[in-house]
Formats: structure tokens, C-alpha cells, sequence
């Protein structure tokens, strides 16, 4: 039987190495003339194969777009499975304090060689710069047209990855599916007006960052950049709220308190009882609540405070005016940055149109699709290569079962 998989992705990948077997003529169609490469690049270069194990419950809610679907998926093949998938084939892996996990070399080419051997010993073919620009279904399976001629399958799996507009899924027009308009997602806040950006390099451990207007808000690590913010907790905010961000034409305004364990009555009560305990220390040289010396130094000058004011001499109204840089700091975005080479989109293939517990198509039985084709994305971490492990092992195996 004639297997094509249209993707040499991560997903595409995994799905090809799951349907082989004892009759079944497997092919990868890659339109590049290099696979995996967002394996290659991601995590710096590392590749962040997964995340810690987590329960189910727990782990969905690492996804924007897709928290139901992959609820049924990660059943069939999760964390756990994902991890000793790789470990057996050699690849030794590590969890790291946040969690994400790595392969203990902390070279993506660990990965991309373990991959790459199961497909040599399973005599997966690959056809390079092999681009798709039409599907037909048939009766007894599909017509693929490609920039190398036409092929005929009897099954296919769809692993394309995302796309950033929606005329780059024409090639899957006859098949009738529905295509939810593709967004960016994980991208950073660019601040081209604010004067916080001359602080570049900057970061402070546990922030959260606010959308105003939106109840939309994320907590963790904040990095100041050149362009503006950014960070996992700006990163994961632009997850969840990426169709509002995208509605809004990237003009927003973000609130950041930069302490996430004080609240605004917390930060001045501090700040009264330092004040009363060291009455001739400077504030500008006495940074507080784990605030970086620069940024403190920033925060104090937006508040007005003289260079050589001490505590004791500090009014309320000069307090008043620190903790709202501290607890409610206003930034206003305009536009956004793709995170490092991660472009990670939302959109692509209606998930009610897809069988979870399959990855099969609900209009053409013999159709399958894996990873970021489909309307899912997770947050940095690891989840979205998860999300591709797990739809690309479920497709694989289906289109076997579907044989017996």
C-alpha cells in the first residue's frame, strides 16, 4: 500500500515512522530541500523535545487553540511516551528547572539523527523539493500533483506545519475542508515609543503582564529588548491572546506588574516600613522587591524622584507614584516581533472537521493530518512539539489499523 506523507516536519516525520511496516510503501514529500529544520533551529539550537510529565488535565491548558481535541489525543501518546520513545533510541534527555526538557547533548541534531535513523532502517523514502500543488480524491485514494510530476496514493497524512496566510493551503482546496484563518502566535510586544527599551537586556524572574481592556494576563519571567518585551510571560500571553492582538492590529496596551507576589497595597506598605527602618538611605541606590539596579533607577525618575532623595524624606505622593511604576507600569505596543526563528501560527484545518482519537479526516477516509496543519498551537515549552509528536503518532498508527 502507498503511503505519502506531505511534510518532513517533526509531525510529518513521526507519522512516516509510525505507518510503516510489513506492506505499507512509505514517502516523505518535503517541498525543501532540507527537513526538520524547525527541529534544527529550535531552543536555540537545542530542541525542546517535550515538556515534564504532567497530568492530561494539566497539560491542555498549555494550548491556546485545542485543548479539547488534544485532551482525547494525548490519551493514545503522551509526555511519558514521548520521552521513552527517544531515550530507547539513544537519545539521553534531561528536564530542566522550568521544566522543558532537552536532550542531555543540547544539540538538536541528537534529535534530528534519531529520527533520521528510523526512517533509513524503516526504508522510508524522501523526496526533496517536492512540492504539493493539488490534491484529488479518488475512489480507490488520491492524485497528488507535484512540482516533480503526478503520483497516486492510497492513503495520505497532511503534516505542513503552519502557514502564514491562508492562499498557502490552496493545494488542499478540493478536499472541502475548512481553513480557520491563520494568525501569528508566540511573538513579543515591540514598544517603539517608550523609553524602557534603553534597558535592554534587563529582566526581572516573575512578572505579570496584563492586556488592558481584556482579562487576558500571564505571569512569569519579563526580558526587556531593544524592540520592547518579551519573555515567557509576554510569550504566552501573546499565545492566548493572539486573535485579540490580531484584531486589535498589534495596538494595545500592556500593564505590567513587575513583582508578581506584591499587590499595590503590599508594595507601599513595604515601602512605608523601609522608609521608617532606614531613614538616610537614597531610594535611587536601595533597590527593592528583587528590581534590577538600572530599572529601579528608571522607575524612580518616571515617579520624580530628586537623585539624592532619602526615605525618610520621601512623600506619599512620591511613593504613590512608585508603586504604579512598580505594580502598574503602562506600556504601549505597537506591532510585533516573531520570537527568535519559533513562527508558530493559529489557524489551519477545523478541528471538528478531524477525529482526535485518528487524526482521520471526517470527509475522506483515507485522510489524515499531524502537527500544526491543524487549528492547535501550544505555548513555549515544549508543547508544540508534544502536540506533533502525539497527532503525528496517532496518524501513523491509524492508517495501519485501518488496514487489518
Amino acid at each position: 500500500m502507498k503511503i505519502a506523507v506531505i511534510g518532513g516536519g517533526a509531525a510529518g516525520f513521526f507519522a512516516a515512522i509510525h505507518a510503516s511496516g510489513p506492506g505499507m510503501d512509505v514517502t516523505i514529500l518535503e517541498k525543501s530541500p532540507k527537513v526538520l529544520s524547525k527541529v534544527k533551529i529550535s531552543g536555540g539550537g537545542r530542541c525542546n523535545v517535550t515538556h515534564q510529565p504532567m497530568e492530561i488535565s494539566k497539560l491542555v491548558k498549555n494550548y491556546p487553540r485545542g485543548e479539547k481535541f488534544l485532551k482525547k489525543a494525548f490519551r493514545h501518546f503522551c509526555i511519558p511516551d514521548t520521552i521513552e520513545w527517544f531515550e530507547s533510541r539513544g537519545v539521553k534527555l534531561k528536564i530542566e528547572s522550568d521544566g522543558r526538557v532537552f536532550p542531555v547533548s543540547d544539540d538538536s541534531q541528537s534529535i534530528i539523527n534519531a529520527l533520521q535513523n528510523e526512517v533509513e532502517k524503516k526504508r522510508i523514502k524522501i523526496c526533496y523539493s517536492t512540492g504539493v500543488e493539488d490534491i484529488v480524491a479518488t475512489e480507490s485514494g488520491f492524485k497528488v500533483r507535484t512540482t516533480k510530476g503526478e503520483f497516486t496514493y492510497s492513503k495520505l497524512i497532511i503534516a505542513t506545519g503552519g502557514h502564514p496566510s491562508l492562499t498557502s493551503y490552496g493545494f488542499l482546496k478540493s478536499l472541502k475542508h475548512k481553513v480557520i484563518n491563520p494568525i501569528p502566535s508566540l511573538f513579543t510586544f515591540n514598544t517603539p515609543g517608550e523609553t524602557i527599551r534603553e534597558l535592554m537586556g534587563i529582566s526581572v524572574p516573575d512578572a505579570t503582564v496584563k492586556l488592558e481592556s481584556t482579562k487576558l494576563s500571564y505571569r512569569g519571567p519579563v526580558l526587556i529588548t531593544h524592540w520592547g518585551v518579551s519573555g515567557p510571560a509576554v510569550l504566552k500571553l501573546s499565545a492566548f491572546g493572539a486573535q485579540w492582538m490580531h484584531d486589535q492590529y498589534y495596538q494595545a496596551k500592556a500593564i505590567i506588574n513587575w513583582n508578581s507576589s506584591f499587590g499595590e497595597q503590599e508594595y507601599l506598605d513595604h515601602l512605608t516600613n523601609y522608609a521608617k527602618s532606614h531613614p538616610q538611605r537614597k531610594v535611587l541606590s536601595h533597590p527593592l522587591f528583587g528590581i534590577p539596579n538600572r530599572l529601579w533607577e528608571h522607575f524612580c525618575e518616571k515617579a520624580g524622584l530628586e537623585a539624592d532623595l532619602i526615605f525618610g524624606n520621601t512623600s506619599k505622593k512620591h511613593f504613590n507614584r512608585l508603586v504604579q511604576n512598580l505594580f502598574c507600569y503602562i506600556l504601549d505596543v505597537k506591532g510585533k516581533t516573531t520570537f527568535k526563528e519559533e513562527f508558530v501560527t493559529a489557524g489551519g484545518i477545523a478541528l471538528d472537521e478531524v477525529d482526535p482519537d485518528t487524526m482521520q479526516s471526517k470527509f475522506h477516509s483515507n485522510l489524515y493530518f499531524a502537527g500544526e496543519v491543524l487549528n492547535l498551537d501550544g505555548i513555549t515549552g515544549g508543547f508544540n512539539f508534544q502536540a506533533a509528536w502525539t497527532t503525528g503518532y496517532i496518524a501513523g498508527i491509524s492508517v495501519k489499523l485501518t488496514q487489518l
